[in-house]
């Protein structure tokens, strides 16, 4: 059984947008990671619900995250967990970055769909 060995290397000033503004890093075979840069203030989404899960780190600004009748506060130096399936929304604050991973991997596909 071989291994697989491959090395990826991403520059985000390259990578895809998703609809809602993420970039697209790089993504293996179980799991993928985005970054949300500099989102603007705004009021939150209705709630949604996605296949995969996801573990974030907030690096600059302010978020609310609501998941499933919870709320949390989101700062620099913050983690946090999304589970696959649950019912979850932002509303940024003041302008937030972050960087996201999920498994199984969120898909960047060429109409901005998440998959």
């Amino acid at each position: 059984m071989s291994q697989d060995t491959t090395i990826k290397k991403v520059q985000s000033e390259h990578s895809p947008m998703g609809d809602m503004g993420q970039k697209y890093l790089v993504a293996g075979k179980r799991l993928s990671m985005r970054l949300w840069e500099n989102v603007p203030r705004g009021e939150a989404d209705p709630p949604h619900r996605r296949d995969y899960e996801t573990v974030g780190y907030a690096l600059a600004g302010r978020a609310r995250l609501e998941l499933e009748g919870q709320e949390i506060v989101l700062r620099p130096g913050d983690c946090w967990l999304v589970p696959a399936g649950a019912a979850h929304r932002y509303r940024v604050e003041e302008d937030f970055t972050a960087i996201e991973a999920t498994s199984p991997p969120a898909e960047f596909h060429e109409d901005g769909d998440i998959r």
